[in-house]
């Protein structure tokens, strides 16, 4: 039978909350990572060094074909036994950002090998240095077909936060699966993260659709 309890549902609501701003800061910080991060593999695996292009390559490929929650008990876990010591949530972030660096530097990759080979060939011809040549002509080019990806993994990032309740950061689900356990109550605690996840799952990847076309429209390309 279908027992939801509102006052206990106005009791838990506040922790739910700060537990929520926490996840949006774990989710944020990661991505922040993951965007120069990703950028950085993305750049490495086009210099004319193949043994650096192939071990970043073969990198990235790891990355993406391990999952992410061995990832954040490798950072936190393993890592005092190199001498890298981290709190939970510093470990949980560089996790998620090398995570999903991998996958944003695909995305790079494929903006910047839709640029045109005209532009390649005009900065070659204006003698133009490797760093203008990608920073001035290529990057600002590759940048808006890549919007919608790394927007995805924006919302992705979001909804993978749960993973790091593992190693005992106080996110949404960590924060859920206390207040159950503390009240032996999981319906409402549960369906709440439910609904806070859409609330702001939905209305993100709406917004991150309206500004790729704001980019494009900027950039006349629409």
């Amino acid at each position: 039978m279908f027992d939801w309890r509102w006052d206990f549902t106005w009791e838990i609501l506040p922790r739910l909350f700060e537990a929520t701003l926490n996840t949006m800061i774990a989710a944020g910080a990661g991505y922040a990572i993951a965007v120069v991060l990703g950028l950085v593999l993305a750049l490495a695996q086009r210099t004319p060094w193949r043994v650096l292009t192939f071990v970043v390559r073969e990198v990235v490929e790891f990355i993406r074909s391990t999952p992410l929650v061995l990832q954040i008990f490798f950072v936190f876990f393993v890592g005092p036994q190199f001498g890298i010591r981290l709190d939970p949530w510093t470990s949980g972030m560089i996790a998620i950002g090398l995570h999903y660096s991998a996958y944003l530097s695909e995305v790079y990759r494929g903006g910047i090998e839709s640029v045109a080979k005209g532009q390649w060939e005009a900065c070659a011809s204006l003698s133009m240095s490797t760093r203008d040549t990608y920073f001035r002509i290529i990057i600002p080019q590759a940048l808006p077909p890549s919007l919608a990806g790394m927007g995805n993994y924006l919302v992705g990032i979001f909804k993978d936060t749960p993973m790091l309740s593992v190693i005992g950061v106080a996110e949404l689900m960590h924060t859920a699966n206390a207040i159950g356990s503390e009240n032996y109550r999981f319906l409402e605690p549960y369906t709440l993260v439910g609904v806070i996840f859409l609330a702001i799952s939905l209305p993100a990847a709406g917004l991150i659709r309206v500004f790729e076309g704001w980019v494009r429209k900027k950039l006349g390309m629409q």
